[in-house]
């Protein structure tokens, strides 16, 4: 079942989304070689406590991880591209880190991703993140009313095509509202025309991710962290947005 939220509730997800937006752009900051994640993590806690924001991710324990989850943001370095349980290592000159953050303020979600080099990273990896950034505005940009959801995904998946990446669709991008998780689920790949028909009042998160030579993910031993079956590094970035009559409404830029 989809919930479609009024322009006033867009507008207390847009305020739960600016924070989230803040926060990355802080911690993207932050993370320089000699970082630790932990590091990170412990700012995160301390940027939510003073916000008096909810984290969606402690204690989460969905069917797919070894929960429950006890920390506030994930972190994923290198081949590592979902769902990074933050542990003791210290960033280093190269390392490729995602960050995926979500919180709940007055009971509003939002949430987002995005993914850096850490000090001077490759041209490769810097192509693979532009990628990801890329199809997140394709994706946005087809999330009109009147069309259909299989449109967002045909645009993420068509920007992957071009750049010559796969496109793995067990995880992708989701509804959201009150909660983290809520229907309609939006594959990284699809066909133009298909799907349900996107409405006004809509609240969704795009999530395009993927590395350069594998659609095949792997578990960690932690039961969270997934990375890249064959090593290769990976990228993934995210905004929550809300489709208005006027077209796409991005909620997770910083203020």
């Amino acid at each position: 079942m989809i919930e479609l939220k009024s322009p006033q509730e867009i507008e207390k997800m847009a305020v739960t989304g600016r924070f989230v937006g803040e926060t990355l752009a802080t911690l993207a900051a932050r993370a320089e070689p000699g970082v630790n994640l932990l590091e990170l993590e412990r700012h995160a806690r301390r940027l939510i406590e003073d916000r008096g924001a909810e984290s969606c991710y402690w204690d989460y324990a969905p069917s797919f991880g070894s929960g429950p989850f006890r920390n506030v943001i994930c972190l994923s370095v290198n081949d590592a591209v979902l769902h990074g349980l933050p542990f003791d290592y210290v960033l280093r000159d190269g390392d490729l880190l995602s960050m995926d953050f979500a919180v709940s303020i007055d009971g509003w979600v939002a949430d987002a991703a995005v993914s850096v080099s850490v000090g001077t990273g490759s041209p490769a990896d810097a192509e693979l993140i532009a990628s990801t950034r890329e199809a997140l505005a394709a994706g946005i940009a087809a999330a009109k009313p009147g069309g259909h959801l299989e449109d967002i995904s045909a645009a993420i998946g068509g920007v992957a095509r071009r750049h010559g990446y796969r496109v793995n669709t067990d995880f992708g991008g989701h509804g959201l509202g009150r909660t983290m998780h809520e229907d309609p689920h939006v594959p990284n790949r699809g066909k133009r025309g298909r799907g349900l028909r996107l409405k006004p009042g809509m609240t969704l998160a795009l999530e395009p991710w993927w590395s350069a030579t594998t659609e095949k993910i792997v578990f960690d031993p932690d039961g969270w962290t997934l990375r890249m079956a064959d090593g290769s590094y990976g990228a993934h970035y995210e905004h929550t947005i809300a489709i208005t009559e006027d077209g796409p409404r991005i909620l997770t830029l910083p203020g």
